[in-house]
This record gives structure tokens, C-alpha cells and sequence, in this order.
């Protein structure tokens, strides 16, 4: 199996720096811009399956990548972002913010914790690997959850994690 990671495209929040999470905003038009150039770039990868968080920015991303495929764009809950509680729409240099996430264990206030995420994230995967051995499969997500799909294959220590990072409509593939 093969498995691609795409994040999103640009959206507002992205542009203004700040922490989007669970906010459900769409793209921007520049977002949407990075999608349709990731739409052509990608037209001739054989996607089976395509599979993106609920959230609208993830979807709207999906379904422009989709599009060339003629493929449909299954909603997967396991994919919506990390909620960052409070945090959610504060500045990207808020030092509260950075104070817990390198920590994996502490909940952003009202929000959840890394481990949380993971705990969804690394059962998605095997999930996937056991339904479709043979496909390739797209997911459609986030930073944060990109973060761990990537420590799944790379294994990141902890500290590591806090620095990777990956870009709007960027695209990264995987072997399982």
C-alpha cells in the first residue's frame, strides 16, 4: 500500500499566523490556488481512495485534488485537526501555546492533548493498511495530524516533533 499525505491549502488564519485547529475555515484564494496546482501535479498518481478530515479547509482541498480522479472524498473524523482549546485563533508566537506543545501528555486548555491525537491517528493507519493492502490511498489533513502520520513512518522523538512541519498542499508518500 501505498499512503499520501496531503495538508491543506493556505486559509486566512494560515496567512494571518494564526492557530487554526478545530476553527473551521475554508481556503483562501491562494489556498485554493495551491490546491488546483496540487490537482495537476498529482492527476497522474493512481489514487484508489481519498480520505480527508471534516473540516471544510481539508474538504475543499480533497475535493479539488479528487476532482481529476473522478474519485469521491470519504470523510474521516480520525483526520479533523488537533484542538488547541483556547488557543484556538491566537497568535502562532502566543508563549503560552509553545510551553505545551512540546509536551505530548498536557491538554491544551479545553482542548486535547497530543497523545490524544496519536491515539486516533495510529489506529487510522493500520486500519487502513489491513483494509487496502493493495491501494493507494490519500489523506487530506492538517499540520498537526500530518506531524503524526509522518512520526508513525519516521519515528520522532518527541522533541523532534515540535520543529517538523509540512506546507500547504504538500505531498508526501509513504510505503506500508
Amino acid at each position: 500500500m501505498k499512503l499520501y499525505l496531503v495538508r491543506h491549502g493556505e486559509t486566512d488564519m494560515n496567512r494571518e499566523m494564526k492557530i487554526c485547529g478545530v476553527t473551521d475555515v475554508p481556503l483562501n484564494e491562494t489556498g485554493i490556488g495551491q490546491a488546483r496546482e496540487l490537482a495537476e501535479k498529482a492527476k497522474d498518481i493512481p489514487f484508489d481512495i481519498i480520505f480527508a478530515s471534516p473540516l471544510i479547509r481539508a474538504r475543499q482541498t480533497a475535493e479539488i485534488v479528487a476532482a481529476p480522479h473522478g474519485l469521491p472524498v470519504n470523510i474521516e473524523p480520525r483526520l479533523i485537526e488537533t484542538n488547541f482549546g483556547i488557543y484556538e485563533g491566537a497568535s502562532r508566537a502566543n508563549e503560552e501555546f509553545w510551553e505545551i506543545k512540546p509536551e505530548p501528555a498536557i491538554h491544551f486548555p479545553g482542548g486535547e492533548s497530543q497523545f490524544e491525537v496519536v491515539a486516533r491517528i495510529y489506529p487510522l493507519i493500520r486500519e487502513l493498511k489491513d483494509k487496502y493492502p493493495d491501494k493507494n490511498v490519500l489523506l487530506v489533513c492538517h499540520g498537526s495530524v500530518g506531524r503524526y502520520v509522518d512520526a508513525y513512518f519516521n519515528d520522532w522523538k518527541v522533541g523532534d516533533l515540535v520543529s517538523w512541519f509540512i506546507s500547504n498542499c504538500e505531498i508526501r508518500e509513504y510505503e506500508l
